[in-house]
């Protein structure tokens, strides 16, 4: 199962890293993940062209709204679930996503309500 996981930024360089740090260190490693950027003039783009995540896919967009930008993910999405993260948030622990995938497994119908 596969997890595609969609950040959100605009001018976001005071808190992206904390947000791509939280996404880099999950235990769960079967993720890909999105970051849509409305237009950053400040060091967001910088930082995140740096960073070493290997299934990152990085798109910039025009300033059309940040539900548009996460449609944008949504549409490029290839995973079976997806995670919305915006560029100011964190998964609380490392382990998030390995437990959110134990419960999906246990729960085989639960796919009827979360996936996409």
């Amino acid at each position: 199962m596969k997890f595609s996981i969609i950040t959100v930024c605009l001018n976001s360089e005071k808190t992206i890293l904390y947000t791509l740090n939280s996404v880099l260190n999950q235990t769960y490693k079967n993720i890909e993940h999105i970051i849509v950027d409305g237009g950053s003039t400040d060091k967001t783009l910088q930082i995140i062209k740096n960073y070493p995540i290997k299934n990152k896919k990085f798109f910039s967009t025009n300033q059309k709204g940040i539900y548009n930008a996460i449609n944008e993910g949504i549409k490029r999405a290839t995973g079976e679930y997806i995670s919305i993260l915006h560029s100011d948030d964190i998964y609380q622990n490392n382990y998030i996503l390995e437990e959110v995938s134990k419960i999906i497994k246990k729960k085989k119908n639960i796919k009827k309500f979360w996936k996409i």
